[in-house]
């Protein structure tokens, strides 16, 4: 008998349906005598309508009451999964995630994590029951009701792990597990059946989808056994673990890809010290994440520096560095004006094989697209480039790095988002 963490996203139950379907698998896991914990977000679209209601009435909706007003989607699916399962004849019980246990900070919209008192949870599971949790969120000491922003139900799902000490935590999705490279972009991508959590940390950060980075790091930190795989069959999944066994030959395990990039570069910045503190610190004030960061020659006492942010943030972005230009005499702030994307090869392989970066160069040069600005590390790579020939160059990469597979995938469904 195993404890068992389950969390499926709002695809997985977005009718009643698949609400069906999710319990059935459920009371099968309890079936073979193991116990059982499910996270579920919201839905399909709840979440999307209710933000589109709050906008209606309120262009800037305040966020307290955002967060009251999201967490009603989660708790609508537990306890209709709850009802689900007890048709099949188990017993089941639904908590709201503060029910739960979760304690957060104060930071509403995007709350971390501070402690789960999880009594509650393993009290019900000695009574035999299984328990439904809402994931994406939690409370404050002073009872405020928080969300944990994107990804918040895969990082309550492996926190809820960590913190009852389960065997597993699997994570539920259209896909068969982590692939090599988006599916829907290479049918030919390769099924990983193990990867490291260095590795996953890695792809998450650069765009890949399948799990949010704060879910692997929570993971890592608490080495909790993570498994994604499909909500729609029962095919082995993709195992995250401390030291993935790597095949043979294989120096990149995968391909990641964000279309969510902005460059902005600083043109004629005084050459003196403490001008990049300056502006990366501002920057930092107002939560703004830089990613890339470069810097040119000096000339005649001037610097140019560019740098990659999220495309959402760009225009707050440009406001902080305006803002600069009384105290931080510069000469001109340009931005780009096409669409950019950021295509990263990751992989442990990469620290003993030199020569991979090159070979990436070659291949995108071959195809006569541009580098705009690169990015690197010891397993991985990143170049942002234009993004009217993405799915070209992946696709190179990917056969010239030997990731190809020998059938195409059949993707599921729409993917859980949260």
């Amino acid at each position: 008998m195993a404890l068992y963490v389950m969390k499926f996203g709002g695809s997985s139950v977005g009718t009643t349906e698949r609400m069906q379907h999710v319990a059935r698998r459920i009371v099968e896991k309890k079936e073979q005598g193991h116990k059982c914990v499910v996270v579920v977000s919201a839905m399909g679209d709840t979440t999307d309508d209710l933000i589109d209601q709050a906008k209606r009435l309120n262009d800037t909706p305040p966020v307290r009451e955002m967060d009251m007003l999201l967490t009603t989607g989660e708790q609508m699916s537990v306890a209709l999964l709850s009802i689900a399962i007890h048709q099949y004849g188990h017993e089941a019980v639904s908590y709201t995630g503060w029910q739960a246990g979760f304690r957060t900070d104060e930071t509403h919209g995007r709350a971390r994590i501070l402690d789960i008192q999880a009594e509650r949870v393993l009290q019900a599971l000695d009574d035999n029951q299984i328990v439904i949790v809402a994931g994406f969120q939690g409370m404050t000491n002073a009872g405020e009701i928080t969300t944990l922003g994107r990804g918040g139900s895969d990082t309550t799902a492996v926190a809820l792990a960590a913190a009852i000490k389960a065997d597993v935590c699997e994570i539920y999705t259209d896909v068969d597990g982590i692939y090599s490279t988006d599916p829907r972009i290479v049918r030919c991508a390769r099924k990983l059946n193990e990867i490291s959590y260095d590795e996953m940390l890695e792809l998450a950060h650069l765009g890949a989808a399948v799990l949010h980075p704060r879910a692997v790091e929570y993971a890592k930190h608490n080495n909790v056994c993570l498994v994604v795989r499909s909500s729609f069959n029962h095919n082995e999944g993709t195992y995250v673990k401390e030291e993935a066994v790597m095949e043979q030959g294989v120096v990149v395990s995968g391909i990641a890809y964000d279309k969510n990039v902005a460059r902005i570069s600083i043109i004629g910045v005084p050459d003196e010290p403490g001008v990049l503190a300056t502006v990366f610190g501002a920057l930092a004030n107002e939560q703004i994440d830089v990613d890339i960061i470069v810097q040119s020659g000096v000339q005649r006492g001037e610097a140019d520096f560019s740098f990659t942010t999220a495309l959402s943030d760009r225009e707050r972005a440009l406001q902080v560095i305006e803002k600069l230009h009384s105290s931080l005499p510069y000469r001109e702030v340009t931005f780009n004006d096409v669409a950019l994307v950021k295509v990263s090869i990751v992989g442990a392989g990469m620290v003993s094989h030199p020569g991979v970066a090159a070979k990436m160069f070659e291949v995108i040069s071959k195809i006569g697209v541009s580098i705009k600005m690169v990015s690197t590390s010891e397993i991985k790579v990143s170049c942002v480039i234009e993004a009217d020939r993405l799915q070209e160059v992946i696709s190179e990469l990917h056969t010239s790095f030997g990731l190809d597979a020998l059938e195409e995938v059949v993707v599921g469904g729409p993917k859980d988002r949260r």
